[in-house]
């Protein structure tokens, strides 16, 4: 008898510690692994672009997941804009929040949010690890820029508010992140520790106005931060903090907490920030521990070994009596539950709004000119001033304007001049062969958070003072001054951002009327 219940309780025990993984993998179909995986205890799937080639591909992927497990969590990092795993190939159809903050039109957001929800559940994904509600005041943030909604809490406040309430309406559950909030940060954690020293009555104020917004309005989960407080925890990062998750997260609003009661999800384990220091396994246990119920891992460890190797560390750590069972138990119920749900208020066969995201982008376009702009009506030159792309955004996503212009204007060129190639040829060289390229023609300089690139404010000095006549189009944080025969603000890289800027610099829309 002694030995069945043992046998129960380890199986019991094993399944809790599938439960609060959300693991990812490689290819575009379900590997068996992954199936028995599903089929021991494993609830949740984590989805990169990778894994995604077009929306009927996905829809077979996760009808195959449903097909082994009915209530799998199918969860994808889409913020839109930049961050896009949907449309990592060609760009996303939506701006991101940088420009849903500039136009700062809450029914759009909602609106944007929702038919992004929409799209999400049509692939049959669930859970969106999304969106940012970081409040990006440190304009040096080489991770969060624009990413974020803006640097006023409020204004962040609201339109998290509203995106939520957008994304859930279409059935999908948002995941807010990055708790406590990751923007007044200078360091990137996918590479190393962020530390942010603001006192506890500036993280009131500023970092926790928007996730107070984001429970308020009924977000599903919150994605915790790798990133250090001491004003909280002067020893461990967040994620692996109990002040920060079960002391200021969990806590109830009379003590002081945010008083969240559904499920916390850890940014990437594989992030160095935490795995440099803890490692993947250790640094579950932890976050677990902690507060938090599920580990997000699969970004870059994409494999049955590393669900093993958490899994058996989970199972491990309860059995040596270093985390508890029932704190394990009861983050395993949270996804289960989180699992089961299914939004009351979602507006199933509500009309799909496929022109949303541009008309968002062009509504969030900030053009200043110089002086009379004449619009460009021959085949350009764009110039693309191009710094490195941060691990979250990706390198393979394209970004610019040139597509776009040149359908447009058929026979323009576009080239791009990247931070390493500006240190090899030095500024002078690498003008002068940009303007031997253009040949004569009209320029349009494309660059992004030109003030955090000192190469890049250098180097469109030069063009400015060799070719006045060059448009600006700055799809990053525009940060700096104007500069230009006009400077056009897009507030962010989405295709539909390149689109917008395209329209302008021309004057004209395509035929199709889009």
């Amino acid at each position: 008898m002694t030995l069945v219940g043992s046998v129960r309780s380890a199986d019991t025990l094993t399944r809790d510690a599938l439960a609060v993984l959300q693991p990812g993998f490689a290819g575009t179909t379900a590997p068996d692994w992954l199936l028995r995986r599903l089929g021991e205890g494993l609830v949740s799937v984590g989805l990169f672009g990778r894994n995604i080639a077009d929306p009927g591909q996905l829809a077979a992927l996760t009808a195959r997941l449903r097909a082994e497990r009915a209530d799998v969590l199918v969860a994808v990092d889409e913020e839109g804009g930049d961050v896009t795993r949907l449309e990592g190939r060609g760009g996303s159809s939506f701006p991101g929040n940088l420009a849903l903050g500039a136009v700062d039109d809450t029914a759009l957001t909602r609106d944007v949010a929702r038919e992004l929800g929409r799209r999400l559940a049509d692939c049959g994904i669930n859970l969106n690890w999304a969106p940012s509600a970081d409040v990006n005041s440190n304009p040096a943030n080489p991770v969060i820029g624009v990413r974020s909604f803006g640097a006023d809490p409020q204004l962040v406040a609201r339109h998290t508010a509203a995106y939520v309430d957008g994304l859930q309406s279409a059935g999908v559950a948002a995941c807010t992140k990055h708790f406590p909030g990751h923007g007044d940060t200078a360091v990137d954690s996918h590479h190393d520790l962020p530390r942010i020293a603001a006192d506890l009555p500036t993280l009131q104020e500023r970092e926790l106005v928007p996730f107070r917004a984001a429970i308020a309005a009924g977000t599903k989960a919150v994605m915790s931060a790798h990133i250090l407080l001491p004003a909280l925890d002067g020893s461990h990062p967040a994620t692996l903090s109990p002040a920060a998750l079960h002391g200021l997260l969990r806590a109830p609003v009379a003590e002081g907490g945010l008083g969240f009661d559904g499920l916390i999800v850890t940014d990437g384990m594989e992030m160095q920030a935490v795995s440099a220091t803890y490692g993947i396994e250790r640094g579950s246990v932890l976050a677990i521990a902690a507060g938090a119920d599920a580990i997000c891992v699969g970004g870059g460890l994409a494999g049955e070994d590393t669900v093993l190797r958490l899994r058996d560390a989970l199972v491990g750590a309860v059995r040596d009596g270093e985390l508890s069972e029932k704190r394990l138990a009861d983050a395993a119920a949270r996804v289960r539950t989180l699992a089961r749900w299914r939004s009351a208020g979602a507006e199933v066969g509500a009309a799909p709004a496929p022109g949303i995201g541009l008309a968002a982008a062009r509504r969030a376009l900030r053009t200043t000119p110089s002086g009379p702009f004449e619009p460009l009506t021959a085949p350009a030159y764009v110039a693309a001033f191009t710094p490195l792309a941060n691990i979250a955004v990706g390198d393979e996503t394209p970004w610019g304007v040139a597509a776009e212009l040149t359908r447009l204007l058929p026979g323009t060129d576009t080239a791009a001049y990247p931070a390493e190639v500006a240190a090899a040829a030095g500024i002078p060289d690498l003008i002068a062969a940009l303007l031997k390229a253009a040949d004569g023609r009209r320029i349009v300089a494309v660059v992004r958070d030109v003030h955090r690139h000192p190469w890049m404010a250098d180097a469109l000095r030069t063009l400015l003072a060799a070719r006045p006549d060059t448009a600006v189009v700055e799809m990053g944080v525009p940060q700096s001054s104007p500069e230009g025969a006009v400077h056009i603000a897009t507030h962010g890289a989405a295709r539909v951002c390149g689109q917008a800027a395209a329209e302008t610099l021309t004057g004209r829309r395509p035929a199709t009327g889009a």
